[in-house]
Order: C-alpha cells, then sequence, then structure tokens
C-alpha cells in the first residue's frame, strides 16, 4: 500500500489536473527564476574571501522595493544588461567624500572600519564627493592594483539587487 502511494506520488497519472498543475509550476519558476530571484555565477576574485569566484548564488531582485541600499550592502550590480553583474561592496552613500590613503579608507575625513578585508591594500586615491542619485561601491580584495579594480560610483538605479547568501 505504501509503496504503490510512493510510486503514484512520483509517477502521478498524466491526466488533465496533472498538465494543469505542471503549467502553472513551469510558469511560476519562469517568473520567479525571471524577475525576482535571478541564479547568477559569481566570476571574478574581487570580492574574495567573502565571496568566492566561481561560486554560485541568486539576485534577490526585491530587496530594495521598499527601502534603500546602505552603507555596507553587498550588492549586483548592472554592468552590461542582465547578463553581466558585478559584485560590490556600498562603501559611500550620496553626499559622502570617499578617499583612499595608504590603503585605509576614508569615509568624510575618518578612517571606515572593515573587519570583512583580509588582504592588505596600498591604495591611494584622492578625496571624491558621491553625486546625488549615486553609490560608491568597491570589491573586498583591494590587493590587487587600484588601475586593474572596477570601482566608484554608480547610479542606484543600476543596481539589481543583493546575493541571498
Amino acid at each position: 500500500m505504501i509503496r504503490k502511494a510512493i510510486l503514484s506520488f512520483i509517477f502521478p497519472k498524466p491526466d488533465r489536473k496533472f498538465f494543469v498543475r505542471l503549467v502553472v509550476l513551469a510558469l511560476f519558476s519562469y517568473l520567479f527564476f525571471a524577475y525576482v530571484c535571478l541564479p547568477e555565477r559569481i566570476r571574478g576574485k574581487s570580492m574574495e574571501p567573502t565571496y568566492k569566484d566561481g561560486s554560485f548564488t541568486f539576485c534577490l531582485r526585491i530587496c530594495y522595493l521598499f527601502s534603500e541600499p546602505e552603507r555596507g550592502d553587498v550588492v549586483m550590480i548592472r554592468f552590461a544588461g542582465e547578463k553581466i553583474m558585478l559584485l560590490k561592496r556600498i562603501v559611500g552613500l550620496e553626499g559622502d567624500i570617499v578617499a583612499f590613503e595608504n590603503g585605509t579608507l576614508m569615509l568624510n575625513g575618518n578612517a571606515l572600519q572593515e573587519p570583512y578585508l583580509s588582504y592588505p591594500c596600498d591604495w591611494n586615491l584622492p578625496p571624491k564627493k558621491v553625486e546625488s542619485g549615486k553609490v560608491y561601491v568597491v570589491g573586498d580584495r583591494r590587493d590587487v592594483p587600484v588601475d586593474s579594480h572596477q570601482f566608484g560610483q554608480v547610479s542606484k538605479s543600476r543596481i539589481a539587487g543583493t546575493p541571498l547568501w
């Protein structure tokens, strides 16, 4: 009796109700994974050790519908359409003044504590005010030369969401 119940659960009878459920499930899955929770493969080492190169996550797109991005948030930024995304950390909000002095991130003239960093940095960048409607983003791995790292001001409208894990 139990074996028959398990087999009928795993291999249901393909009647009309079965096909309606299948179509509804397929439609729901498509909408969910295309518009709410995008699957993404992390490519690159700019966020190590927080996020490993080659790992997998989902981009939760609805996280900023009712709130604004905050300093310290890790966000996925649309770089080229929906196919290429950058994974970065927000370190400055609009109106903040961001600079790097001997590898230390300076925010409004004060050194910002960044416990998530594991690699030493020697960057030196002059102070820059974050423009209205933008945030300042940078990766967690800063031991690479400053000219080979993608970072800086990004329009809030380019933020696609946040990684789920």
